[in-house]
């Protein structure tokens, strides 16, 4: 295809929502016309084209973080080009940048750093704003996961809108515990200023739960994730979160963080209509397997079989498998259909997050698409277009290239 983004030139392959050959009419950067065609030429016939991911949870990728500590350097304009390259190659067209638990001095400096470069051209409209996972979760252990508890405080509006002024007015989501001081005047309060509000990492009660949810709450954080290993068999945050119709939920499809019977029964509970997957990446995305050191200089450990761990709170560490591993994972354990599950991955987080140009594959959205084998369960990333550039294309000889969006730095 043309490497113009503002030439007219049309791709073809399998409509994911329905497998009919199509062609895809791109020009200036959006999709201007989607079209059935009678027959694909050999090289298209078994390719999916489908809208871009967006992944509302990334931590870092291919050895990049998104967030430093004190003294340890600052997210700059060629590490975010190499991780979202990276994110490219996986299928992820548009990403939030998760900033979690930390000192008000670090957040502020890293929102500040990230807000220098979000809008650069360099990422072609990839960074759509941030999440903030933290710091006004529980400080229980378990339920705060891999989150310093030394910096878990309760929620204080003058400071958060600290951060979010030092964000360009762009944190987009935030992840709260409900129960703990404060919780649910703070909900409250970014539900009116549009806010996505994520309940996680908390452990809340049923009427609390319902309460957040009347105040604003939208979504649960990577539900079964961010919970205690021992819980009360009837008294826990997981039912009343399932149980409550007006909550969606994001889950982390990596075949680590949830067993295929929890993924199952989530996915028979709220439906492809209520679930987004995330991925919840970190730094260790993309790497050799190894032990390595986070932020804090304490030691994560990256199995061979893609496991996170953390060994010195024997918990997870996020994950290091990308969102269209996910996308293949909930396949083969619901029997969902492709349809339902590139909605879970696209077009469920462009709706909640209110980015009404991409997620779908119609005329006058961003031409921000993927096109993709399925082999033995795997979705096999082959081209990804963002606004009209291919910015990956895989070669048959399964070295892949980035092919007409090099770094301008």
């Amino acid at each position: 295809m043309s490497q113009n983004p503002n030439s007219l030139h049309q791709i073809e392959g399998l409509l994911y929502s329905n497998g009919k050959p199509v062609s895809v009419t791109l020009q200036d950067g959006l999709i201007v016309d989607v079209k059935r065609i009678s027959v694909l030429p050999d090289k298209s016939r078994n390719v999916f084209i489908a809208p871009g991911l967006i992944d509302n949870q990334v931590n870092g990728f291919n050895g990049i973080s998104f967030w430093h500590e004190e003294g340890k350097g600052v997210i700059d304009k060629t590490g975010i080009f190499i991780a979202t390259k990276a994110l490219w190659q996986s299928g992820v067209t548009t990403y939030l940048p998760t900033l979690i638990t930390a000192g008000h001095p670090s957040l502020i400096r890293n929102f500040t750093a990230w807000a220098r470069v979000q809008h650069d051209a360099a990422f072609l409209g990839s960074v759509a704003g941030f999440h903030l996972e933290g710091p006004y979760i529980s400080p229980v252990a378990g339920y705060r996961g891999a989150h310093s508890e030394k910096y878990i405080r309760d929620p204080d509006w003058n400071e958060f809108m600290e951060l979010y002024q030092a964000s360009g007015n762009s944190i987009l989501t935030v992840t709260v515990a409900p129960e703990i001081p404060g919780g649910l005047e703070f909900i409250k309060k970014c539900q009116e200023k549009g806010i996505i509000v994520a309940l996680g990492h908390h452990n809340a009660s049923a009427g609390i739960i319902d309460q957040a949810v009347e105040m604003g709450a939208r979504i649960c954080t990577h539900l079964g994730n961010g919970l205690a290993n021992t819980i009360n068999r009837h008294v826990n945050p997981l039912w009343p979160q399932l149980a409550n119709d007006k909550l969606m939920i994001s889950i982390i499809c990596d075949g680590f963080h949830l067993l295929p019977e929890e993924i199952r029964v989530f996915y028979k509970v709220k439906g492809a209509d209520k679930i987004i997957l995330t991925s919840d990446v970190t730094m260790f995305a993309g790497m050799p397997p190894g032990i390595y050191k986070n932020e804090a200089d304490e030691d994560i450990e990256l199995a061979p079989d893609g496991l996170l761990h953390y060994p010195a709170q024997g918990v997870l560490y996020g994950s290091a498998c990308p969102l269209n591993t996910g996308l293949g994972h909930i396949m083969k354990v619901t029997g969902c259909p492709l349809s339902e599950a590139i909605q879970m991955a696209s077009t469920n987080p462009a709706r909640l997050l209110r980015l009404e140009d991409r997620g779908e594959i119609e005329p006058g959205k961003r031409a921000d698409l993927i096109l993709f084998t399925i082999e033995a369960g795997r979705i096999i990333i082959q081209q990804t277009i963002v606004a009209g550039k291919t910015v990956y294309l895989k070669r048959a000889c399964n070295q892949s290239q980035v092919t007409s969006h090099q770094s301008p730095l």
